[in-house]
């Protein structure tokens, strides 16, 4: 590799080349190779529908120094940094093979493929490790299944991100259309404004355009219809050519099967609530649950998500150490069923200023518990406050286990879980000392065990767990609809059950 502008010159005038030279100089190595990656990373997720990990963190559409700082996130799972020198190899192995459908987390390659004896090439332990996606083995491409938002306000907007980033080959989920009441003036030019913007997760990454005439959005290529009406009974999706969709209701207003079959309208075949069911509507945690779902059950719910972050590590630990009773505190970020200032509201405490005050409040999370996770026979109590953050809430999670233990033991055993396991994608892992809620914003996953703050004491653990209650649990339900929409694609190397 050449020497830098200023290395030439120090060398030149007899200085000597300093630490920070070699520092710099191995910076913009790295800046090269993940230039290098770029490419191909995108090509793959857009000709193959292959999308590209490390350790579970999507590359897709990544700037050189996002997949620089993921790399270097690593060590907060695995001990040490992860170089680009050492992943690139596997990448350009995948670019050899007959790939299907997948995700290929590179991250768990490097990994597996420094503790594997057998002296393999890089290109064959490559071909082995995803043998499953290739050949007569791979996944074919399926046609895109037809995805309609049922309200616009924080999660839908943030599960229309996540649908307009994934289209990829234009082979999984699209977005076909969002259902809203007319709010006036220029609604539609208002509401794609509030798309491009977001004050706590920023802008979109893409383009946006209107056409007002024809009542739709263009994101990034995605033609979205932006229908209005009332009421459920209004709609014929089959006259803006929509079949089959899965219909994504975030408003809340209905919660029970009765309410959401409403949705059940031509065109419709699924419908996907974004708040806990009640009833016998199935409240599905993705990563816990999801595979008990019936091919021909038509109505669902996401449940919440403060369930979604509690759910997978109360698994976990029931797994390992069996869970005799618990009790979970949320400290749960405002939300926009809280009075901005003092005034009316039906529930107690929730009229006053959310900005100004710290409110106490109730939470289903914990009788939520039962409905994801069956098995778990443990008693599990529950309470929340609101406190004045736009977002990312962390639960206090205080368990009763079934053996004594050690601090050091659970740690090594929830850095595995989110590093190996089935829960890989649910549960993350930081070791940061000075982690603070802000930091996880953006978070993809259900929930973020903090190291630091974890506590055990013989067969008492107290589990600290950071979540976006927004973005984190929006993905959670974008994996939902995914999977029962049969577009859910294999994860290689597999996680170890």
């Amino acid at each position: 590799m050449g020497l830098t502008c200023e290395r030439r010159l120090a060398r030149k005038i007899g200085r000597p080349v300093t630490v920070n030279d070699d520092s710099f100089t191995n910076w913009k190595n790295r800046e090269e190779i993940a230039e290098s990656m770029i490419p191909i990373i995108g090509k793959l997720h857009r000709e193959r529908d292959v999308t590209v990990l490390l350790h579970s963190r999507s590359l897709v559409n990544k700037s050189v120094v996002s997949i620089l700082k993921t790399h270097r996130f690593a060590r907060q799972i695995a001990g040490e940094e992860l170089s680009v020198t050492e992943t690139l190899p596997f990448l350009q192995a995948l670019t050899t093979l007959d790939l299907g459908p997948s995700q290929i987390d590179i991250g768990m390659l490097a990994a597996t493929y420094k503790t594997d004896a057998r002296g393999l090439s890089v290109e064959e332990f490559t071909a082995e490790a995803v043998a499953g996606a290739t050949g007569a083995n791979k996944i074919e491409c399926r046609e895109g299944r037809d995805v309609v938002l049922y309200g616009f306000g924080r999660i839908g907007r943030l599960v229309a991100r996540l649908l307009i980033e994934k289209s990829g080959s234009g082979n999984g989920l699209r977005l076909r259309a969002i259902v809203v009441r007319q709010g006036g003036d220029q609604d539609i030019v208002k509401r794609a404004s509030l798309l491009r913007r977001d004050s706590i997760h920023g802008q979109f990454q893409g383009t946006i355009t209107v056409d007002e005439a024809n009542s739709t959005i263009v994101a990034n290529g995605n033609e979205i219809k932006v229908i209005y009406a009332n009421d459920p009974s209004e709609v014929d999706y089959t006259a803006y050519g929509i079949k089959d969709a899965i219909l994504i209701d975030n408003t809340g207003k209905w919660r029970d099967r009765e309410g959401l079959s409403k949705h059940l309208r031509p065109g419709i075949d699924k419908v996907v609530l974004t708040a806990p069911g009640k009833g016998d509507v199935p409240n599905i945690v993705h990563g816990v649950n999801h595979d008990m779902i019936k091919p021909d059950e038509q109505i669902l719910s996401c449940a919440s998500c403060t369930t979604n972050a509690i759910v997978p590590p109360l698994k976990a630990m029931d797994d390992e150490y069996g869970v005799l009773r618990g009790h979970v505190e949320t400290v749960h970020s405002f939300t926009n069923d809280q009075n901005l200032l003092d005034n009316y509201h039906k529930a107690d405490r929730r009229g006053r200023s959310a900005p100004l005050n710290m409110v106490i409040t109730e939470t289903g999370a914990a009788s939520a518990v039962a409905k994801a996770l069956p098995e778990l026979k443990a008693p599990i109590t529950g309470s929340s406050i609101r406190v004045p953050v736009p977002d990312v809430s962390i639960a206090i999670l205080s368990l009763r286990l079934g053996r004594e233990t050690t601090r050091e033991e659970v740690l090594d055993y929830l850095r595995n879980v989110s590093l190996t396991s089935p829960l890989k994608r649910q549960i993350d892992f930081t070791t940061a000392p000075d982690a603070v809620s802000s930091d996880f914003i953006g978070s993809r996953h259900a929930s973020i065990v903090d190291a630091g703050a974890t506590k055990v004491d013989g067969d008492n653990a107290i589990l600290y767990l950071w979540y976006d209650n927004e973005f984190g649990y929006s993905c959670q339900v974008i994996r939902v609809v995914q999977h029962v929409s049969g577009v859910e694609y294999p994860t290689y190397p597999a996680p170890v059950v």
